[in-house]
């Protein structure tokens, strides 16, 4: 099934017409039409607007089912960028239907990104492999390199940004699954 056919299966399960699940996520029936039907892609943004409005994970609709294995090969991590930009995820657990998710983030040096507010309260473990991490949350901000770990409250993120010459590897590990 693809993820055009997981949206439609979701907004039916959950009784919403085409403009309703616009209306929540923020953009057009014509285009979440296109997507069901296969004959346009959302942006990262667009499907975790798409994915907030449906209660679901943006995983939900990327992942295939498959045999649930505890172990992820690093060969067969799903792997996920944003259009325009070198930011990867790779998500670590098998899939996203526990207590929690895990992911193996890159940024290239002097990439930042302002993070916008989450709909549901999270914890999140930061735990920096490689490069150098400046994150904020509040206004408080925090310089962090391998080895380091931070813990937080999802609500208080504010930015992230990959400094130093190096390319930025970290591992995310969140509470309840947003994704």
């Amino acid at each position: 099934m693809g993820l055009g056919q997981r949206i439609r299966a979701r907004r039916n399960e959950l009784g919403l017409t085409l403009r309703e699940l616009a209306a929540e996520a923020g953009c057009t029936a014509s285009f979440i039409s296109q997507i069901e039907r296969g004959q346009s892609s959302p942006s990262i943004e667009s499907l975790q607007r798409i994915s907030g409005a449906l209660d679901v994970p943006i995983f939900h609709f990327l992942l295939e089912p498959r045999d649930r294995s505890p172990v992820v090969r690093r060969d067969k991590r799903l792997k996920l960028t944003v259009p325009g930009s070198s930011l990867a995820y790779e998500l670590l657990t098998p899939d996203l239907t526990r207590q929690m998710e895990a992911f193996l983030i890159e940024r290239e040096p002097g990439e930042e990104k302002a993070v916008e507010p989450l709909r549901q309260y999270t914890e999140e473990l930061i735990y920096v492999l490689q490069g150098q991490l400046e994150i904020q949350l509040g206004e408080d901000v925090y310089h962090m390199g391998p080895g380091d770990s931070i813990y937080f409250e999802g609500l208080v993120l504010r930015r992230i940004a990959a400094r130093g010459d190096v390319t930025l590897r970290f591992i995310s590990v969140i509470t309840p699954p947003v994704f």
